[in-house]
């Protein structure tokens, strides 16, 4: 394995943690696991809904522009090689 995939991989798994812990500090996220008033308007759906959207979004996002500036770096270096 070399270093370009083990950041990926690092980069996707940090993504992972992040997007959830992110999407737990929003307001709207706290009022439907209930963070409001005496837990109006709870929603436990939430969890099962959006929450696999966010860990995966979360892990493949940042693997997605990794991989794009990757691709773009490796074509400027070839570029400038003459190859």
């Amino acid at each position: 394995m070399d270093g370009v995939t083990c950041g990926g991989c690092a980069l996707s798994a940090a993504g992972a943690i992040a997007a959830p812990a992110l999407w737990l500090s929003m307001p709207r996220t706290q009022r439907h696991l209930g963070g409001s008033f005496e837990n109006e308007g709870m929603n436990l759906k939430v969890l099962f809904t959006e929450l696999p959207f966010v860990v995966l979004g979360g892990a493949l996002l940042p693997l997605l522009v990794f991989t794009l500036l990757v691709r773009w770096v490796g074509r400027r270096r070839s570029f400038h090689n003459g190859t």
